[in-house]
């Protein structure tokens, strides 16, 4: 994705990735299965909690703009990629102007 880069902030077992040096996913890499937190618009994120048991509110993220999604199957394949595009864009959108046109230019 433009302008996205994958950082180990928290250490070596839990990947980051951000945009505009801001987070859109987090996994711990040593988790079995592995879960990626993704942010989410609210209302979606309470629905997609409804409809599958491996979407959870955010571990220790802001439970209301973000899911915590376990990669165990129960979730189509089609729709985490969607999620994390999802993500993406709305830590894109949430940031300044010149941040948006320096990633939208690469």
């Amino acid at each position: 994705m433009p302008g996205a880069v994958e950082e180990f902030p928290f250490g070596p077992r839990t990947s980051v990735f951000k945009v505009g040096g801001k987070m859109f996913a987090l996994s711990a890499l040593d988790a079995r299965p592995l879960s990626v937190s993704l942010k989410c618009e609210p209302e979606l994120a309470e629905q997609l909690r409804l409809s599958y048991a491996a979407i959870t509110p955010g571990y220790h993220l802001n439970k209301r703009h973000w899911n915590t999604v376990e990669l165990d199957g129960s979730v189509p394949d089609k729709m985490v990629r969607d999620m994390v595009e999802d993500s993406y864009d709305l830590v894109v959108d949430g940031l300044p102007a010149s941040k948006r046109r320096t990633i939208s230019a690469t």
